[in-house]
């Protein structure tokens, strides 16, 4: 599946699915802080969270959308997804955030599988980068 199709499915799916689980925190800064206590002492940080994944999806729906000219758009994406996911497990390692979070740092690692196993069963178009 040299095409890109694996991609395709891939990153539109985990763009939905982002779009889906980011797009209601615009919407729930006093649930989250019921949820997650104390309150927020510094917002900007909480909506520019939410605004940076949320541009994230929509790249991850560009590159979905023809992946062997967006390839190399998919290292980035699977540092996107390592960071989160990565931070949050060492936080709670560390006793530093809530548990229920560990869920949503899986999916992302997993998601950063996935994102890596497209980028090498994709391949590289004929004109630009071709890491």
């Amino acid at each position: 599946m040299k095409d890109g199709r694996f991609a395709r499915r891939v990153f539109i799916g985990a763009g939905i699915y982002g779009l889906v689980g980011l797009l209601p925190l615009f919407f729930m800064e006093r649930r989250f802080v019921e949820l997650f206590p104390p309150a927020l002492s510094h917002p900007e940080f909480f909506y520019g969270f939410a605004g940076v994944a949320l541009a994230w999806q929509v790249a991850f729906l560009v590159i979905g959308s023809d992946p062997v000219r967006f390839r190399p758009l998919m290292l980035p994406a699977v540092l996107e997804k390592v960071t989160y996911g990565g931070a949050v497990v060492a936080l709670a390692i560390q006793g530093r955030t809530a548990l229920p979070l560990v869920g949503t740092a899986v999916i992302d690692l997993v998601l950063a599988l996935l994102f890596a196993a497209a980028f090498l069963r994709t391949r590289a178009s004929s004109g630009g980068l071709r890491l």
